[in-house]
């Protein structure tokens, strides 16, 4: 723990949080390696200090360190600007240059924001990760570099790949050895000891005494979700430490600093939609039949029970409505509590209930159901094929194409 307090004293780190501690453990222990690292985290978390701890802790130390964003060089030149080109290779290209990747040979680049980089720069940065190759813009001839590679992202990349906007082959050779940066959110009274940090060094700036909060101000510190993480409680300190005349800030003064300010903190319920609930319209359409279905025999094992049971004024040759009439309104509805005995049964009752077995045989082909459903909706709409296809909750043109498939009438 000793040696995590010297490395944060060394590159101006605040905070004890075990995620944070851990985070700092894990670089400094892949550090003498030649490993790819992913480093993962929110906007302004602060994860571009950890590529210096691998770089400063690495065997690589004298060689050069490069820092790139890739989000901000245009989709134009990133290539030119990682790999080089070759006077003339496009227009503008006045005379040769070397790319990051032929400057830092020996030394480390750090990738920041790697997710943003064009698929067929992910082709050459997949290269260079794994034989050390690389062709300039513009030329023919490999070339040779020792790099590591150490990247950084915001987003959720596993969303990237499964929308194919990042190679799943790449993101594990930069994923070898992950770390995770904690949010601010999540760091407790790491947030306190950041602000006074914070306000001692603005007010060194600006020579003014330095800004602090009273009780109910550092409950409101703590509870906020920040964000902006680091980078919004850096800005918003300095803002009081401008604006406010008063050294002590109330609760009231730092919330109106806060913008969307709830008071506590409460975990989200996020329901991520399933695109995939349903691949096509038919499929909603049989998910109705279905549901039918089950209503439909919901309803037989229920006149069958209460047969057993002994409601009078049933009749299993009466329609759906009938029975459901008879079962549901009070004045049609006489339960017996004792069950019917054997003597009292009428053979026409065994009967009628062997030939009801006998018809309500059904098919189950989707397909009769379907061209069924189709033709009652085109009947009760006179043939009208827009409103039919609101009915059947499919589009007109699917309505028709059905038609078609169907050779309906």
């Amino acid at each position: 723990m000793q040696d995590v307090q010297k490395i944060k004293q060394r590159f101006g780190i605040i905070g004890n949080f075990i995620g944070l501690n851990r985070a700092i453990d894990i670089a400094v222990q892949v550090a003498p390696t030649d490993l790819s690292v992913l480093i993962s985290g929110d906007s302004g978390t602060g994860k571009e200090v950890f590529p210096q701890i691998i770089h400063n802790f690495s065997a690589r130390k004298h060689g050069q360190y490069i820092a790139v964003n890739c989000g901000a060089i245009p989709e134009g030149t990133i290539d030119s600007e990682l790999f080089g080109h070759e006077k003339g290779s496009f227009t503008g290209a006045t005379d040769s240059r070397k790319g990051y990747f032929e400057v830092a040979n020996g030394g480390t680049i750090f990738l920041d924001e790697v997710a943003e980089l064009p698929l067929a720069t992910q082709v050459r940065l997949l290269r260079v990760l794994e034989s050390g190759e690389f062709i300039k813009v513009g030329s023919s001839k490999v070339q040779k570099t020792n790099v590591r590679v150490i990247a950084a992202t915001n987003v959720d990349i596993l969303s990237y790949i499964e929308s194919e906007k990042f190679r799943e082959d790449l993101f594990y050779r930069l994923n070898t050895v992950p770390i995770m940066v904690p949010p601010l959110r999540e760091r407790g009274n790491d947030i306190h000891l950041l602000f006074r940090k914070f306000a001692n060094d603005f007010a060194e700036k600006y020579r003014m005494p330095a800004i602090s909060l009273d009780d109910q101000a550092l409950q409101v510190l703590l509870s906020y979700s920040w964000p902006g993480n680091i980078r919004q409680l850096k800005n918003i300190t300095e803002q009081i430490s401008v604006i406010e005349r008063n050294r002590v800030i109330g609760a009231e003064i730092l919330r109106s600093y806060l913008p969307d300010y709830q008071g506590v903190k409460l975990p989200a319920l996020v329901r991520k939609e399933d695109n995939k609930s349903f691949a096509s319209e038919r499929e909603i359409l049989y998910k109705i039949l279905f549901d039918m279905k089950n209503d439909v025999n919901d309803l037989k094992k229920l006149v069958f029970e209460l047969l057993e049971k002994g409601y009078e004024g049933v009749d299993l040759s009466d329609s759906n409505e009938q029975l459901i009439r008879k079962l549901y309104k009070g004045s049609d509805r006489v339960y017996k509590d004792e069950p019917v005995s054997p003597v009292e049964v009428k053979p026409e009752v065994d009967e009628a209930i062997q030939d009801t077995e006998e018809i309500i045989e059904e098919s189950l082909s989707l397909v009769d159901k379907e061209i069924e459903l189709i033709r009652k909706a085109l009947e009760k709409h006179h043939g009208k094929r827009k409103h039919a296809a609101s009915e059947l909750g499919i589009s007109e043109r699917t309505l028709y194409r059905k038609i078609k498939e169907y050779n309906i009438d």
